[in-house]
């Protein structure tokens, strides 16, 4: 397995669907809304890829300043190459894009909670969500 990672690469909604239909992720994103996809990597400042040849098996999509905040919304791995490296080699590639201070920062997945400690994010109670629909008091 030669995997080929790229952080210049325009992905195509069908691109991005199909990685996400093949990762735990695929259930919680509206992969049907074909518009929402379509925004989502539209949006993102930066997307590091991963490639077994032609197929995309493996994302990390970010939005960033690249001086002092990064938000990854997305790490997705297809299924069928977890537990080899490519998550790890995805966010070493999106870090190299970034300034020396920034931090990156994410929501893990609940399969996916005990994986970032373990390769040395740290967790942080901070987050707060202001979910659609719910008016500020």
């Amino acid at each position: 397995m030669s995997i080929v990672y790229k952080t210049d690469v325009s992905l195509t909604v069908e691109q991005f669907i199909d990685v996400l239909s093949r990762t735990s992720l695929g259930p919680r994103r509206p992969l049907d809304d074909l518009e929402c996809m379509s925004a989502m990597i539209a949006n993102a400042n930066l997307v590091a890829t991963a490639w077994d040849g032609e197929l995309l098996v493996g994302v990390a999509r970010c939005v960033t300043d690249f001086a002092y905040a990064c938000y990854m919304s997305e790490l997705a791995v297809d299924e069928n190459y977890q537990r080899r490296g490519i998550g790890k080699e995805l966010i070493r590639h999106a870090r190299s894009r970034l300034g020396p201070r920034c931090r990156l920062r994410l929501l893990a997945a609940p399969d996916a909670a005990d994986y970032y400690g373990h390769i040395g994010f740290v967790h942080s109670p901070r987050c707060w969500e202001l979910t659609p629909g719910v008016e500020l008091k």
